[in-house]
């Protein structure tokens, strides 16, 4: 017996995979570390070495060169965002330097599925997304920090996350290679 007229929207079945391996990842962090503290640490971590090879894959997919400025690197995170993740964050509430500037999601599939318990509070759930920025921006020579200010889960009406940009990293040569 075949199933006719049942269509599954194959993107939307492996967002919601992602969705919630990405929550049992969480969930199993919980019980491993048992420190909400160092939780956001592993995630932060995680989502570095995710971001130095990622980087890789965005370039050879865009064909993207260089920034020129830290505009145009905020132009092709929200295009990386929009890449991988499905969405299109809003970049908005630009420092008067020039070097800080906010992502804001209306939706965020990491989030999809997610309440957070009373006693994880403290928990930056997403944090595995300013690892991702830290690591991919690092192999780029662009040395940043990043952090979420406003969280969707703990009643924020969006979630924002804040990228400053502090240095352009020299290009690394390896001891006796110059």
């Amino acid at each position: 017996m075949s199933r006719q007229g049942t269509r599954l929207d194959q993107k939307k079945v492996n967002s919601e995979l992602f969705t919630l391996t990405y929550g049992a990842l969480v969930s199993q962090l919980m019980k491993d570390y048992e420190n909400v503290d160092e939780v956001n640490k592993q995630l932060e971590r995680m989502g570095y070495n995710i971001g130095i090879r990622l980087i890789e894959d965005f370039l050879a997919r865009t064909g993207t060169g260089r920034c020129y400025d830290f505009r145009d690197t905020a132009e092709k995170i929200q295009s990386a965002f929009r890449l991988y993740l499905g969405i299109s964050p809003q970049i908005m509430n630009w420092s008067s330097s020039g070097d800080e500037f906010s992502l804001q999601f209306d939706s965020n599939p990491l989030t999809e599925f997610v309440e957070l318990p009373d006693h994880c509070l403290n928990l930056k759930y997403c944090n595995v997304l300013t690892g991702v920025l830290k690591g991919a921006l690092e192999m780029v020579q662009m040395d940043i920090a990043s952090c979420f200010v406003q969280d969707h889960l703990k009643g924020d009406p969006c979630t924002e996350l804040r990228v400053k940009f502090i240095k352009r990293l020299e290009d690394a040569i390896p001891a006796g290679e110059d």
